[in-house]
């Protein structure tokens, strides 16, 4: 017996690799998003194009909360909204008194989009409908509830004015369906899988927001933009709707290695097409939007990168 243990550990030493492989955490969201099944898709990627990679997408409450575990070393690597990523970057909004001087970015790599979505014959057509009502605003530490906080507050409508409830994307979906709830937020890149799956067993109405309704949320955060959500996004969606969208950022710890950020950098703008063969978001991951978009400083290897293909960089992507 003693001898065939001996023979089975020197068969197991014999094929073990030299050397295991790093493994990296990218923070992501909630499964019902798009950061979950996009950070996996990335994950996966880096595993097959890096050398001594392995990576891993993590669940979590999304944007704030990936802020804080990117700059503690918990996660390698998040995806968060632009707005929640310039907060912790800057020192101010949820992140006042708390500058997270560590974050840096790789690249911005979709807008998303702030979509409010209730029942067809819920009766609630415009913004201002949802007063009086009961509306998830996203999981709590989610970019989603500073988006809708920001579009509602710019608005004039507090979380006084309705009933609010903190659920992520699939909850929302939910209690939407179940009734539970009137309306719900969801900043995201579209089309998302809990709002699809919805308009497969409900009819749905999204709500757009005015040109005056954009135009004071625009003012109210920097890096909100016009977008608009195309007719046939959802099931029944007959026609576009107006709304705002805000770009998602892959960022990361000023700290992680130089060479890493790069060849990473360097495989999501030459290796696209397998991203999009994930998520359809990944067809605005090109290097215009990300240096167009990103609201904070480059990490130095995805700067070598940016300089290396002639994008322009602006002064305030510089470290």
């Amino acid at each position: 017996m003693r001898a065939l243990t001996y023979i089975a550990a020197v068969s197991l030493l014999a094929t073990a690799p030299l050397a295991s492989a790093q493994q990296l955490s990218i923070a992501t969201g909630g499964t019902g998003g798009t950061y979950y099944p996009l950070g996996g898709g990335m994950a996966e990627m880096i595993g097959e194009h890096i050398e001594g990679y392995e990576a891993v997408a993590e669940v979590t409450g999304a944007s704030v909360e990936n802020m804080g575990l990117v700059w503690r070393g918990d996660s390698d690597m998040a995806l968060a909204l632009a707005d929640t990523v310039h907060q912790a970057y800057s020192g101010t909004g949820d992140f006042e008194g708390r500058q997270l001087e560590n974050i840096r970015a790789l690249a911005s790599v979709y807008p998303n989009a702030v979509q409010i979505v209730t029942l067809a014959d819920s009766g609630i057509e415009s913004l201002s409908d949802l007063e009086g009502k009961v509306v998830s605003v996203g999981a709590p530490g989610s970019g989603t509830e500073l988006n809708a906080r920001a579009v509602l507050e710019s608005n004039g409508i507090t979380y006084d004015d309705i009933d609010p409830r903190r659920l992520n994307f699939n909850e929302t979906a939910d209690a939407i369906r179940d009734g539970d709830i009137d309306a719900g937020f969801w900043s995201v890149g579209p089309p998302t899988s809990s709002i699809m799956n919805l308009a497969t067993t409900r009819d749905i109405r999204l709500i757009g927001l005015s040109d005056e309704e954009v135009a004071n949320a625009r003012e109210a955060v920097s890096v909100f933009a016009p977008y608009e959500l195309r007719a046939g996004l959802y099931e029944g969606m007959e026609e576009g709707v107006q709304t705002i969208g805000i770009p998602n950022v892959l960022a990361v710890s000023s700290e992680m290695d130089e060479e890493l950020a790069y060849q990473i950098t360097k495989m999501l703008f030459e290796r696209t097409d397998e991203l999009i063969e994930v998520h359809p978001a990944a067809n605005d991951t090109t290097v215009k939007f990300s240096t167009d978009s990103t609201p904070i400083a480059f990490h130095p290897g995805a700067l070598r990168y940016y300089e290396e293909v002639d994008a322009e960089i602006a002064d305030h992507q510089r470290p």
